[in-house]
């Protein structure tokens, strides 16, 4: 490369804000701009000498070789895009504008950083897959999956969290950058329900002004997501959940129940259904209150829990009466016991306020196939037991047709 021709560059490169940049049919520095710094991170006595293969991102590698070889060949590329590794580490976006000179044997291009345009891209995209994750997800650990692919897009290498907490025990007001550790609140509305936290490559560098303003962009995005996400939860738990016992609804109840006779059809297996009404229950509301009623009612779910499997649906119709479905029966008897055992449970009484109370269910038994063929026909089977059972309490607390 002649001399003449260098200074015929540095007469007007300094000029630019684009880096030029002049490589050796080898691939080594040659010359570059004094903007070049801004870009890569390096002054031009650093790079000069060096082979371009160094700066490169590992990823875009074998295609920028091939793209200059594409270039000498005659067949240039005006817009071709790759990353390098900036002097601190970061990857830089860069547009090439490059040609090959055959009688000076090397090559020159144009360097434009489109760094901030592809970051206004990627958080653009990012928060369009948020948004539409929010509605997609199945539920908050679904989103979250969700929300870890895409943040890890956004900040490669990085470790990511989303740290919820009640806002009455802790908040997070103002971004931390401790030890290589970034942390901003997760707002949603007047309230902070958590915290993002990215974490570095385990150097302790403190993250970039540039990944504090993203994270915060993205944080606003992911506690709305997580806010609606919450909120589909607790109307979903409301449409399917008692509020006062926490058991299963009616509604849940019949599509567990509906559920559970395809695969006892299916499978040639049993199932029994045990339909549960308070002895007494009235009285004590009307003596006590309605209060300390639905205390009672608290307690005695409870305590029902404890008489049966997890595999078993333990539901709260209204009022005082509770259903049990019981499915894969190992015994015929099964449910018998299953129902014995809850009956000798409330042999000891429930303590409310201080006081004991004594009560006791009465409970009627219907079984599948032998008492019925669907959902009403095995819950009007199991009410009518549990009334006759109730009808001879004095008897037996129990009964089955």
């Amino acid at each position: 490369m002649s001399n003449d021709t260098l200074f015929d560059l540095t007469n007007f490169s300094d000029l630019l804000l684009d880096a030029i940049c002049v490589v050796d049919a080898e691939g080594r520095f040659l010359f570059v701009s004094a903007a070049a710094e801004r870009i890569f991170g390096y002054t031009p006595g650093e790079m000069v000498g060096q082979p371009m293969t160094a700066l490169i991102h590992p990823d875009d590698l074998d295609r920028t070789l091939q793209a200059a070889r594409d270039i000498m060949a005659g067949r240039p590329n005006p817009h071709f895009e790759n990353r390098y590794i900036h002097k601190d580490g970061r990857t830089v976006h860069i547009r090439w504008s490059a040609r090959w000179s055959e009688k000076d044997r090397f090559r020159i291009a144009v360097a434009h950083d489109i760094s901030e345009r592809k970051r206004a891209e990627s958080l653009q995209a990012a928060l369009f897959a948020i948004s539409e994750a929010a509605h997609a997800a199945e539920d908050l650990s679904a989103l979250y999956r969700r929300i870890h692919a895409i943040v890890s897009v956004l900040f490669p290498g990085r470790r990511f969290t989303v740290a919820l907490h009640d806002a009455q025990h802790g908040r997070a007001d103002a971004p931390r950058d401790e030890a290589g550790r970034l942390a901003v609140p997760l707002r949603a509305g007047e309230s902070t329900i958590g915290a993002l936290v990215l974490e570095g490559g385990g150097d302790g560098a403190p993250h970039a002004a540039e990944d504090l303003e993203l994270l915060q962009y993205v944080g606003a995005q992911i506690a709305t997501a997580i806010e609606r996400k919450q909120l589909q939860g607790r109307l979903l738990h409301m449409a399917c959940y008692d509020e006062l016992t926490g058991l299963p609804n009616r509604g849940l109840l019949n599509d567990r129940l509906k559920q559970a006779l395809a695969r006892a059809r299916r499978d040639g297996s049993r199932l029994a259904l045990l339909y549960l009404d308070l002895d007494k229950f009235k009285r004590i509301n009307d003596t006590l209150g309605h209060e300390a009623g639905d205390r009672l009612l608290q307690a005695f779910a409870v305590r029902l829990k404890t008489c049966v499997r997890e595999t078993d649906t333990v539901a709260r119709l209204g009022g005082d009466e509770f259903v049990v479905l019981i499915e894969d029966q190992a015994l015929p008897d099964y449910a018998h016991r299953v129902a014995a055992r809850i009956q000798h449970a409330f042999d000891a009484p429930l303590g409310l306020d201080g006081r004991p109370l004594l009560t006791r269910p009465s409970i009627g038994i219907a079984h599948f196939p032998e008492d019925g063929d669907d959902e009403r026909q095995l819950l009007g089977h199991a009410d009518n037991m549990m009334y006759r059972a109730k009808r001879q309490r004095d008897a037996s607390p129990l009964a089955s047709g």
